[in-house]
């Protein structure tokens, strides 16, 4: 619990602090900014959720979206409570402190603001940031548990009983 507590902080502050320092230093005014052949810095205020996913302008999206945040960080906090694996813990202490960054942009801001922008040639990756990197790799944390390690468990005790 303690990791997961440690997880949620640290990208809340790491979230917080690139989204201010993009959106008030760097990106004023906005514009694309080249920082490798691969990676640039952008400006993109996403009002619905992954991948532009409901991104319709409409006033409620972002109400709605901050509703689900609230339900699933609830519903996030009771699993984490009652797991006593790390992995898993620690997958789910992203996704929380993630879903907390974006969930502060939609309340503060009405969008989420998304910054690192990859591509390849002229194939361009959705924009994201700090936060929707969390959840990622949380998801694929919670993933690696839930296939592997609690399989693992399972046989172990069902050896042992």
């Amino acid at each position: 619990m303690r990791l997961a507590v440690l997880l949620v902080v640290a990208v809340l502050v790491l979230d917080q602090a690139t989204k201010a320092w993009i959106v008030y230093d760097v990106m004023s005014p906005p514009r694309i900014i080249p920082v490798t052949g691969f990676f640039n810095l952008v400006m993109v205020w996403n009002r619905g959720a992954s991948f532009g996913i409901l991104n319709t302008g409409a006033a409620w999206v972002p109400w709605f979206l901050a509703a689900v945040t609230v339900a699933v960080t609830i519903g996030l906090v009771v699993w984490l409570r009652r797991t006593d694996r790390w992995g898993l813990a620690a997958g789910i202490g992203l996704i929380i402190g993630g879903a907390l960054g974006n969930l502060i942009d939609r309340v503060w801001y009405g969008a989420v603001a998304d910054f690192v922008q990859l591509y390849y040639g002229n194939f361009y990756w959705p924009a994201f940031n700090v936060a929707d990197s969390a959840i990622t790799v949380g998801v694929i944390l919670v993933l690696i548990d839930g296939f592997f390690v609690a399989p693992a468990a399972d046989a172990r005790k069902g050896e042992a009983g």
